[in-house]
This record gives structure tokens, sequence and C-alpha cells, in this order.
């Protein structure tokens, strides 16, 4: 029994840890399949974590502070949309930029609500089906932004796989040209889904700062933005392997802290080996990341992401 509490414990809580990176990669994957790569990950989060927690905060109201989060992060979307889109700029050096931008911006905005206690996301409860094995505590113990990024898989998944938009989207990010030619509206749905990525990715942010962690303090997300756009990679910009691969490393990212509670084994609260575990999660994106590279022939990538389009001498 207790190790049938470990182990659910551990998921529960990789799963918790996970929705951030969910979020955020699954609106990395919206805006990659249109073609257009935004490496502004960790500042979109950043911003939305600390636009979100200030709303949240100021207003005492949750659904304020995860709208203001999603504006905040589409509006840093479209700035990105605009420079690769309309104006054919670099998507690296637009993205990066991007990232610096909201990162302070963020700190800025942030710096008077450091230690402001503020409304945070209830716990789900609902005790018999949390007492179900393996998946109650998972999904019904837990906070309740899980359900928002359990639900997100599933609907990014629908959207690319049986809708015409999602169709017509991986027909952009793959052959831009040639779906232009077939009267789809290319520089619409790049600008569209960039700016969904955005928000996303300010959600996820909003969903540390007003759930997971609560409270905003600088740094929140702890590079969290850039191991999102890693599982992209490591997903082959599938929405439901970026789910197994978030959830997984929120589990990893919560082992060390479980491991150095189990009875028995006073050598892994040694400081030096702390520190070794705290570097679990990030050794094991770069291994898959590594791993994912020298196996795959074709990683899943659509074959337009990081091309600039143009229509003629304008966009469509």
């Amino acid at each position: 029994m207790r190790a049938l509490a470990f182990v659910e414990n551990l998921i529960a809580a990789g799963v918790c840890r996970g929705t951030p990176l969910l979020l955020a990669s699954t609106g990395e994957i919206l805006a990659e399949r249109s073609g257009v790569m935004n490496l502004g990950v960790e500042g979109m989060m950043l911003l939305g974590a600390a636009v979100g927690f200030a709303a949240a905060a100021a207003s005492g109201s949750l659904l304020l502070g995860f709208l203001a989060a999603l504006a905040a992060g589409a509006l840093l979307g479209s700035v990105h949309g605009v420079v690769t889109v309309l104006l054919a700029g670099d998507q690296v050096v637009s993205g990066l930029g991007l990232g610096f931008f909201g990162s302070g911006l963020a700190s800025v905005l942030g710096a008077g609500f450091v230690g402001v206690a503020g409304p945070r996301v209830p716990r789900l409860d609902w005790p018999a089906l949390a007492r179900l094995p393996l998946l109650g505590p998972v999904l019904f113990g837990e906070s309740a932004i899980v359900l928002v990024g359990a639900l997100a898989t599933p609907l990014a998944w629908f959207y690319l796989q049986r809708t015409r938009w999602g169709l017509e989207l991986r027909a952009v990010g793959e052959a831009p040209a040639a779906a232009d030619a077939q009267g789809i509206p290319v520089v619409r749905l790049r600008l569209a889904h960039v700016a969904a990525g955005g928000a996303l990715s300010g959600l996820a942010g909003a969903s540390l700062s007003l759930a997971i962690t609560p409270g905003w303090v600088e740094g929140i997300t702890a590079g969290q933005g850039w191991i999102a756009l890693g599982l992209v990679i490591f997903a082959g910009w599938s929405p439901v392997r970026a789910a197994a691969g978030s959830y997984l490393f929120g589990a990893i990212a919560r082992l060390p802290l479980d491991l150095q509670g189990i009875e028995g084994l006073p050598f892994l609260r040694n400081p030096s080996l702390g520190y070794f575990l705290d570097m679990l999660p990030y050794l094991f994106t770069i291994l898959v990341l590594a791993a994912t590279h020298l196996g795959r022939r074709h990683s899943g990538a659509p074959a337009a992401l990081g091309q600039p389009f143009v229509r003629g001498d304008r966009g469509r």
C-alpha cells in the first residue's frame, strides 16, 4: 500500500506540475504547425504569470486574472506575428527578443506584488472520485487547473486532425505557397495561431502564479518555457505526445522531493546529492532531445517551419 500511495502521489504531483508545460507546449505546437517558430515562450509565460497574478490580486477575481494572462500572452504573440509574418522578419531573432522583453516587463509589472497574497485556484473536492485508484488522486484531488490541461490535449488533437481549419493549418505549415494557391488565407492563419499560441503560454504562466505555486516571485517559471520548446520537438509536434512528455517531466521534477522523504534512505538528504537530484529534470530533457534527434529521420516538423511567406508583393 505504501508503494501504491507513493506512485499515486508522484503521478498526481507530476500531472499538476506538468500542466503549465502542457499548456505552453500545446500553444507552441499550434504556432509551429502554421510554420512560425516562437522562441519567446519563456517571456510570454513570465508575463502571463505576472499580469495574471496582479489582475487577480487587485480585483479578487481569478477569472479576470486568467483573462488578463491570456490577453498579455496573445498580445506578445501578435507582436511576434506582425514581425515575422507581415514583415517577414527573422523568427529566431524576433522570438528571442520577445522572450527577453517579456521577462523584463514581467519583472517590472510584478515588482509591487512580491509577497502579496492573492486568490488561488481551489483544489477539486470530490472525495468519492478522488478515492479511485491511480487516476482518482490525479484528476479529482489536485488543483482545478489540472482539468483544464487535461481537456486541452484532446481538443488540440481534434482541432488539428478532425477539423477543416486544422487541416488548412497543417497545409500552411507544410506548403504555404500551395495552400495559398488553393485559396487558404496563409497570412491570416499564421497570425491567428501565433496569437493563440501566445495566449496559451500566458495561461500557462498564470497557472503557475495562481494555482501550482501561488504568488509572484521573479523567475517563477524557472526555465519551463525553454523546456516546453524542447517538448514540442520531443513530441514530434503532436499534442498527445506533448502531454505525455509534460506529465513525465512534472513527475521527474517532483521525484527528488519524494525520494528525500523516504525513511531509511538518509543519504538522499545530503545537500550535494540534492543539487544533483534537482538537475534531473533538465538532464532528462537534454537526453531525450538528443535521443530524439539521433533516432528519428523524420521528426515531424512542418516543412515550412521558420520560413517566411510572401505572396507577390503583399500578404494575403
